[in-house]
């Protein structure tokens, strides 16, 4: 039986999407603007990284044409002499990580989630009064919009004097919380969290994040890797879920298995850095078996660098990953397929903090398999299909396979 490994390189977006202008992203396009931002020197930084972007093995996979794809350019010419690759637009209403990696895994998410206004205070009083009264809390900070690594510098140092926790929120459908992991306490943090899910359901807040962080002084303050995600299960059977109903394992490494709300999981690995979550998909990838999924997502590309609008550290972040593809490639056996993605964007060029509408690549390998394009394809929800049918799985209600394409030159 065949194994499938889905790696979702998080906001690595190649642009192109048509309808960004809805989202006010008309014109992004995450992987072309740090592309060009390197090749105009503006992706150096000393000691981190200098010259042009250089990934030589995932443009081997396709990486140049599913752009091209992306953007609806003629894609003659552009060959990819070790996998296959295209694009895929998103279906679902959102451009959060829920909505992306749901559709991914064969759910698009065709309802509007709940979200807060921008304004100050941007949660409703009511909310707010539920939370300090069931939590037992003096009051809370925040309370507005905001980048997470800038409010937790900005009030830190109040939380740590009055305990009171930072709650925050973004254009995304989400809660977060920031906590002091030892003065206010990691656990009571994810307590909080946990009362603030219950609260926030009626609402139809995708998620709950629980931000925990140490140090003394706004100089010192660090986020941790003990990110918690509270979020909504998902409405309908995922691939996830499919693949485990039959038996089989499904090893979700990163913040995967929070997304799903631990729905048809059964393995789960957490790393604090994109270079530890690759030795983790590794080391699943090397105990999975006959009819097995390996679902990892790398999430430094948004958290660290996209939504901190950092060029030099996102096109670092991308480089280093090509360093390491080579690893998971030698792993493939006869039966294997293994598919890179995206589930939104987060163009470090644009405009504010948020994420942003963007089509996404699909670049892939297997033994056996053709490296053919497989074209612009009209939702996410195709990857999973393909990945389903890859498994021997029943076709499921949303996506449309493409895995024909790769047994034979249509």
């Amino acid at each position: 039986m065949p194994r499938a490994f889905l790696f979702v390189l998080d906001s690595f977006g190649v642009g192109g999407a048509d309808d960004a202008h809805r989202f006010g992203d008309e014109g992004a396009d995450t992987y072309g603007h740090i592309e060009a931002a390197c090749a105009a020197g503006r992706g150096d930084r000393q000691g981190v990284r200098s010259g042009p972007l250089h990934l030589p093995n995932m443009d081997a996979l396709g990486l140049p044409g599913a752009s091209r794809l992306a953007h609806g350019s003629d894609i003659s010419g552009i060959r990819a002499p070790s996998g296959f690759f295209g694009a895929a637009k998103e279906r679902s209403t959102g451009k959060d990580t829920p909505s992306g990696h749901w559709e991914i895994a064969g759910l698009p998410v065709g309802f509007d989630w709940g979200y807060f206004p921008d304004t100050v205070p941007a949660f409703p009083e009511e909310l707010t009064q539920a939370l300090i009264s069931r939590a037992g809390l003096p009051g809370i900070l925040g309370n507005c919009h905001a980048s997470g690594t800038e409010i937790i510098e900005r009030l830190g140092e109040e939380h740590i004097a009055t305990g009171k926790p930072i709650c925050y929120t973004s254009s995304d459908s989400v809660l977060q919380i920031a906590a002091h992991e030892q003065h206010f306490g990691l656990d009571r943090l994810y307590d909080l969290c946990a009362i603030a899910r219950d609260l926030v359901d009626e609402l139809r807040i995708g998620r709950v994040i629980a931000r925990p962080f140490v140090g003394e002084s706004r100089e010192t303050f660090a986020r941790t890797p003990h990110r918690r995600d509270f979020a909504v299960p998902p409405h309908e059977p995922t691939l996830l879920d499919r693949v485990s109903g039959l038996g089989s394992r499904v090893f979700a490494v990163g913040k995967i298995a929070d997304i799903f709300a631990h729905s048809g999981v059964t393995d789960i690995s957490k790393a604090p850095d994109n270079m530890a979550m690759f030795d983790a998909a590794l080391a699943a990838m090397n105990e999975a078996g006959d009819g097995d999924l390996v679902f990892v997502n790398f999430v430094d590309f948004d958290s660290e660098f996209g939504h901190r609008r950092d060029v030099p550290g996102y096109a670092a972040a991308l480089e280093a990953f090509d360093r390491r593809l080579p690893e998971a490639l030698a792993m493939l056996q006869e039966g294997d397929m293994l598919i890179l993605t995206g589930d939104h964007g987060c163009d470090p060029t644009w405009k504010g903090t948020d994420h942003t509408r963007e089509r996404v690549p699909i670049l892939g390998a297997g033994p056996g398999l053709k490296n053919v394009s497989v074209g612009l394809r009209g939702s996410f929800a195709d990857i999973g299909a393909t990945v389903a049918e890859h498994l021997g799985l029943e076709p499921g209600p949303h996506g449309e396979s493409f895995l024909a394409r790769l047994r034979s030159n249509a």
